[in-house]
């Protein structure tokens, strides 16, 4: 055992890591959800998650602290700074 035994554990990552899980699924049904996807401006990966949730919340089984859907793509631009008003 090291010297120093008041040693705490590392903190816990900000979020945890996300679930990697692998779904067959039809051909057929994978194309309209692609195509369904698309026209929600979402990847299939996103519109999968999208429907699970809704379905859990629907059913009233989404865990209370589920974190929100992560935002993918480019970050909203900063609004500017409105320039201060001078003192004269």
């Amino acid at each position: 055992m090291s010297e120093d035994a008041t040693e705490e554990p590392a903190p816990r990552a900000r979020r945890e890591a996300r679930k990697q899980v692998l779904l067959r699924l039809d051909p057929k049904v994978y194309d309209a959800l692609a195509r369904w996807a698309a026209d929600e401006l979402r990847s299939a990966n996103a519109q999968i998650e999208f429907l699970l949730r809704k379905s859990l919340t629907d059913a009233g089984r989404l865990p209370k602290h589920t974190g929100p859907i992560p935002r993918r793509g480019r970050p909203p631009k900063a609004k500017p700074e409105e320039p201060e008003a001078d003192e004269n």
